[in-house]
């Protein structure tokens, strides 16, 4: 990431303790975002007026924008009961995410990395909530030629086979996600979003398996290269 995050992300939860891990995860995959934890209260368990308003005030500093993720409804009622009382400045830069708690930290954390804007962002945390839902498994695409590049309709298209045994769990996953977001280029991998960790995740993808990668745009050979190289090295596990 060639410059700092423009978003950052409060999360904000009854328990301290799941707030600091979903904020010890979320920054795992996107190293520099600032991602700040507000939870429990000084008693144990439940939600601080002064601690969320602080950890607002700490996210917005120096002109950040701000997603705020809850765990439960009570949750929000306070931030709802903190931004009532903030700045208009600060208020106008917070966004409020309906979206599950650890999968949207995840996801918001990545495109923020990724130099998302603010609604973008609390999109991408917002769009977490679909990516698991439903019973069908996402395609997988056998490849017969592994390693050929074509040229199709605009774009171009290359055949892979994942080296490293674990596959696309969360830490290559969020490599390849947030790599592919540094390009001007659309790129899916055997069909879902490369720019979505948590769509990656969902393939399963495990080691010896075939990766069709797409590339459409101006950068779609650069980006298509840069995925090779990632997944023909391992990740660093292979």
């Amino acid at each position: 990431m060639s410059a700092p995050a423009s978003v950052a992300l409060v999360l904000v939860s009854h328990s301290r303790e799941l707030a600091r891990g979903a904020a010890e995860l979320a920054a795992q995959m996107a190293p520099g975002v600032v991602i700040l934890p507000a939870g429990g209260t000084p008693a144990g368990l439940g939600t601080s007026f002064d601690l969320i308003f602080e950890s607002l005030v700490e996210a917005t500093d120096g002109g950040r924008a701000a997603v705020v993720l809850t765990d439960l409804g009570s949750a929000v009622l306070t931030t709802e009961a903190v931004l009532d009382l903030a700045d208009e400045d600060v208020v106008a830069r917070v966004r409020l995410a309906d979206a599950p708690f650890v999968e949207g930290a995840v996801a918001a954390a990545v495109a923020a990395y990724g130099g998302a804007g603010l609604e973008a962002v609390r999109a991408a945390a917002e769009g977490a909530g679909a990516v698991f839902a439903g019973a069908a498994s996402a395609p997988r695409v056998a490849a017969t030629d592994t390693g050929a590049v074509a040229d199709t309709a605009g774009g171009a298209q290359r055949e892979l086979t994942l080296r490293n045994p674990l596959g696309l769990h969360a830490r290559p996953a969020a490599e390849l996600a947030r790599m592919v977001g540094g390009f001007d280029a659309t790129v899916t991998i055997n069909g879902v979003d490369a720019a979505s960790v948590l769509e990656l995740m969902k393939l399963g993808a495990t080691g010896g398996q075939h990766l069709v990668v797409r590339a459409d745009g101006p950068d779609s050979s650069a980006a298509l290269d840069a995925v090779a190289r990632a997944v023909e090295g391992g990740f660093g596990e292979a």
